[in-house]
């Protein structure tokens, strides 16, 4: 594939723990994630997004590690990761792995050593203070969850910075042993076959303890330098940044030229679209995209935006207004066990639209034709639910329904033994919600989704070429979009409202002809000019503009 193949992926997030079972221990594992790539394949994912599996305590789902060169023993070996790369490359399908260097875990033996000797090398690995800090309880991530950001260790005599819980202290980024040892965690799981590294919390990573006028409050060096290894080691590696910050520091994260290049990390998440997305459902207002299409940053060429609806964390409103918030709360969280951390949602997106398929066609259309590479959850095709009993972001994280039947075919065990409990009963349990289901069934939501892949493995324009929404009068739930490229030429249209409109958008610059590639369906297709356009209720139609008049 070539060195553009992240901007023409479809990535596929999972819990390797909550998907497939291999050995009936209750636990998901690499073998069962092995036994599963076919039916990946089909889907048409090309790149894995693997939550953490390395060893750890498990107190945050992984993101507390104890050991960055080994794979956590309920999942399986370090031969058993080679096996699933390769597997895995034999399908088209890459890997990225979650690089977690912000903290580790405090059962680190980097940390135990550095707590219990003053002496120690890895003392300065950790951000330390023998006085209490001023800012203890300043910086809070999860709020309701965390009372502060430092904490006192009776073993080392002295405090300790942790920006999220207090079993997870952060990495000292300023010493350049850190910096030289997280280089040699990256060539190692490349050298295994990772194509790749999504990193966790990247501007804290970044963040420099104590900025001032000769010191930047960002040292882009770590990127600069993750960069030049990563190529140097293997040519088509990528970096997938989580980084939410403010639009006019993004640039930064990828840097180079708008024309050509670039430096730093391959991909952002599009943390500053995600809710505006999620504002124009709830209002069926097109405008909150609009806006957001026309006001984003502009990355250098080779840089890449990742999309996305929902993801193993909470659905982050903070980038909105309180009363955007309150819109998006009211619509698709009205009960306060919905909501986490006073910004976000802890939901999967079907039993957010209520289970009408039409509506959840229309949100993934919208977010597969947005500017950059899709990234989907694991479930979401094929409609899962949440389970509110659960705490925390753990209602999303539940195993994957694979059948009917009271483990739905996740694993063997007794159910009382999963790491997870599966959810059976109800609208969106095993019993009505899974994948064999589904596949036996072309009007399933599953079905759709792989002729959604299809479609846009015909359309690399979305991926790679210049986006531009219409400037034609249209009713405010109406979004018109194109891109352009070497391609060629695509247009979008979606309605976010629950009423039918028709739209005249004329003949557009560089079409002859207009030829239909995907839509909700019902449509008497037009000729020529995009005319007496009809749009149904939640419709969405794909088309490509064609020099020349055709057939």
């Amino acid at each position: 594939m070539s060195e553009r193949w992240y901007k023409e992926a479809v990535i596929y997030c999972l819990d390797v723990e909550t998907f497939q079972d291999s050995n009936g221990d209750g636990c998901g594992d690499l073998p069962g994630l092995i036994s599963r790539l076919d039916y990946l394949s089909r889907l048409g994912v090309t790149c894995l997004w693997l939550n953490p599996i390395y060893p750890s305590p498990r107190r945050d789902a992984g993101y507390d590690i104890s050991d960055y060169y080994a794979i956590d023993p309920r999942f399986g070996s370090l031969g058993d990761f080679a096996e699933l790369a390769l597997e895995a490359r034999e399908r088209g399908i890459r890997i990225l792995l979650d690089l977690v260097v912000n903290h580790t875990s405090d059962q680190h033996p980097w940390f135990q050593s550095a707590r219990r000797d003053a002496g120690s090398p890895y003392r300065g690995w950790y951000v330390w203070s023998e006085s209490e800090p001023a800012d203890r309880r300043q910086g809070i991530v999860f709020p309701g969850e965390q009372r502060e950001t430092w904490t006192y260790d009776d073993e080392a005599k002295a405090w300790y910075f942790h920006r999220f819980y207090d079993f997870q202290p952060d990495l000292d980024w300023e010493n350049r042993a850190v910096r030289e040892e997280i280089k040699k965690v990256m060539g190692f799981w490349l050298q295994l076959g990772a194509s790749g590294f999504r990193v966790d919390a990247a501007p804290f990573v970044l963040e420099m303890t104590k900025p001032d006028d000769d010191n930047p409050p960002h040292d882009f060096a770590i990127l600069d330098d993750w960069r030049q290894d990563l190529q140097w080691r293997k040519g088509d590696a990528v970096l997938l940044l989580e980084a939410n910050v403010e639009p006019g520091d993004l640039p930064s994260y990828v840097a180079g030229r708008p024309d050509g290049p670039n430096d730093r990390a391959h991909m952002l998440f599009n943390f500053l679209l995600n809710p505006r997305l999620w504002l124009a459902l709830a209002r069926q207002d097109a405008e909150p995209v609009v806006d957001g299409l026309k006001t984003a940053p502009r990355l250098a060429a080779m840089a890449q935006w990742a999309t996305f609806l929902r993801n193993h964390d909470e659905l982050d409103l903070s980038r909105l207004t309180k009363e955007q918030q309150a819109d998006v709360f009211r619509a698709f969280a009205p009960k306060p066990d919905m909501r986490i951390y006073d910004r976000g949602i802890r939901r999967r997106l079907a039993p957010m639209l209520g289970g009408d398929r039409r509506r959840m066609e229309l949100a993934y259309s919208l977010q597969f034709t947005m500017p950059g590479t899709p990234v989907l959850r694991y479930g979401e095709e094929i409609g899962m639910g949440e389970d509110l009993s659960l705490p925390d972001r753990d209602a999303i994280r539940t195993p994957m329904q694979w059948e009917r039947g009271a483990t739905a075919g996740f694993s063997d065990a007794d159910p009382a033994d999963l790491v997870q409990p599966v959810r059976t009963r109800g609208r969106y349990g095993s019993a009505s919600v899974n994948v064999l289901d589904q596949q036996d069934d072309g009007d399933s939501l599953l079905s759709w989704f792989e002729r959604l892949i299809r479609r846009l493995r015909d359309c690399p324009e979305i991926g790679v070429g210049t986006c531009t929404v219409l400037d034609v009068p249209l009713p405010r739930p109406v979004l018109a979009h194109r891109f352009d490229a070497p391609e060629g030429s695509v247009l979008f249209l979606h309605n976010l409202a629950d009423t039918s409109v028709t739209l005249d958008l004329g003949r557009q610059d560089g079409a002859d002809t207009v030829v239909e590639v995907f839509a909700d369906g019902g449509y008497e297709l037009p000729t020529l000019r995009l005319t007496g356009l009809e749009l149904h209720d939640y419709g969405y139609r794909w088309f490509r503009l064609r020099r020349g008049r055709g057939d």
